[in-house]
């Protein structure tokens, strides 16, 4: 009888993207069953209110009958949504100040890396509260307040990659060669960093969703009319006690794995990207 071949065990870079494709998909469903859930679930119902988790209601249900399943992913899926525009605003910050840091001179440097040594002083989420509080709370409070405070530690990754990149031979030949500053930024630079800055911008996300739902939680985040995890978490406090605790147990813990899941994404990313980069 002839064997038949072993299987070769998957490699680590295989194990990565593997691990990446279900974690992006499993996402995509949260966002698209927020997105598509019956809204009527989260209206008023006192017949159903204070009732424990069942096959009806998977989360139970609140004071006022609501289906905390529904409130949960609805509310998941605001985070989510907060968490792409905060991180996306973060991360060109930091490429922007990152790249003029790197490329502008020494009196560049020297500010942004004062103002960058400056936001790194203070815990993100003290400055997030001043800035929400500052701007009256709410959306756009929570907004600005993560886009503005999530940057630097980025733009410190982004600003030794640049400089290093630009002791290389092909910048330099392109500087002997009379090549403007922008032209060597964008044909050579910037090519350069791409795989640090999406890596950068995936590892903000979890530092944004959790901020957000903190600042909402203790009042200057989103509206109390919205169904915000944060939000969720702060009405079900009083509840505790008459030991409603899938009220606070079910949102909480589905933020621990959004929040696990976009962080694991960030890091197949730099496997991925390491193994790449090896194997140049």
């Amino acid at each position: 009888m002839i064997a038949s071949p072993k299987k070769k065990p998957l490699n680590y870079k295989q194990w990565a993207l593997m691990k990446l494709l279900i974690y992006v998909v499993v996402i995509i469903i949260v966002i698209l069953t927020g997105v598509f859930l019956d809204k009527e679930n989260i209206v008023t119902n006192l017949t159903d209110r204070n009732a424990p988790p069942s096959l009806d209601h998977l989360f139970g249900t609140d004071w006022l009958g609501r289906d905390m399943f529904t409130r949960t992913v609805i509310g998941l899926t605001l985070s989510i949504g907060v968490g792409l525009i905060g991180a996306v605003g973060s991360a060109f910050i930091a490429l922007f100040l990152g790249m003029t840091a790197a490329t502008m001179g020494k009196w560049a440097d020297r500010l942004i890396s004062w103002l960058i040594d400056l936001f790194l002083s203070v815990p993100h989420l003290v400055t997030l509260i001043l800035i929400a509080f500052t701007l009256g709370g709410g959306f756009k409070g929570i907004v600005v307040g993560v886009t503005l405070t999530h940057w630097p530690s980025l733009a410190r990754v982004i600003r030794a990659e640049v400089m290093q990149i630009r002791s290389a031979e092909f910048v330099q030949v392109s500087q002997r060669l009379g090549k403007p500053g922008w032209w060597i930024a964008v044909q050579h630079i910037l090519p350069h960093i791409i795989p640090q800055f999406l890596i950068g911008f995936m590892l903000l996300f979890p530092h944004v969703i959790l901020h957000e739902a903190a600042v909402t939680f203790i009042g200057l985040g989103l509206s109390p009319h919205e169904p915000a995890i944060g939000i969720i978490l702060s009405e079900s406090m009083k509840y505790l006690s008459s030991g409603m605790w899938w009220l606070a147990f079910f949102p909480g813990l589905c933020l621990l794995i959004i929040v696990r899941m976009f962080d694991q994404i960030g890091e197949n990313l730099r496997l991925l990207t390491e193994a790449t980069g090896n194997r140049h």
